[in-house]
């Protein structure tokens, strides 16, 4: 049995979200002409964020889609025409050669979607992205685990070590500089794909790859 849509996407995210986070490495390591030595902290909080946050995602855009449907069914040109002059018989054969209607694109449904997906989804991703990031930082500071595999190295992650109101004031003032960043890609293609593209799942592997060039600036900005 074939794993349910929201698992195909979240495992697509997680994928993602490593490549993302290595080739921000491989891009900083560039910069410095340093040789590449992955480091798999910050790989696996990337990789964790996107195994947490792209469930809650899908079924965010499942709800838009539900509440505002892309298209709707419309009669087609030639069944308008043959209704119009009562030809009976090619309305007839318009039906069963499924020529009476078509989906068409509803514009003011699409307008609601992007502009929801573009304030409230955007400024909440904005927001748990920071909040998350700088609260697993704190929490995986220290050695390694014992017993873990020397090429893997990753510390305990424990959150009694976190300061959560500096967690909060340093979200918050990053905020809107995450924002309107976003803002640069993100319409674009959530344009794309409330217009082009039919399927969540399919509307979520578009996402995941515009996320990869997206993902390797929030590795840079994580990193500095």
């Amino acid at each position: 049995m074939a794993p349910p849509p929201i698992v195909n996407a979240t495992i697509q995210s997680a994928m993602l979200a490593a490549a993302s986070n290595f080739l921000a490495q491989a891009l900083m390591a560039y910069r410095k002409e340093a040789p590449l030595v992955i480091d798999w902290v910050p790989m696996f909080q990337f990789v964790l964020f996107a195994l947490i946050s792209t469930p809650p995602n899908f079924l965010w855009q499942e709800y838009l889609e539900t509440t505002f449907p892309a298209y709707h069914a419309s009669p087609t040109r030639e069944a308008v025409a043959s209704a119009a002059a009562g030809d009976e018989k090619e309305l007839e054969r318009e039906a069963r050669e499924g020529r009476l209607v078509e989906p068409r694109l509803n514009v003011s449904n699409t307008a609601a979607k992007f502009a929801l997906d573009q304030t409230a989804g955007a400024a909440v991703n904005t927001f748990l992205f920071s909040a998350f990031m700088h609260s697993i930082q704190a929490a995986m500071v220290g050695p390694p685990l014992p017993g873990q595999n020397p090429l893997v190295p990753l510390p305990a992650i424990d959150y009694a070590r976190v300061d959560w109101a500096t967690v909060l004031r340093r979200s918050r003032a990053e905020f809107f500089t995450l924002l309107s960043a976003g803002w640069r890609l993100w319409p674009l293609v959530s344009l794309v794909n409330f217009t082009l593209v039919k399927s969540v799942e399919a509307r979520n592997l578009l996402g995941g790859l515009a996320g990869l060039a997206w993902g390797v600036y929030m590795s840079l900005i994580a990193a500095s």
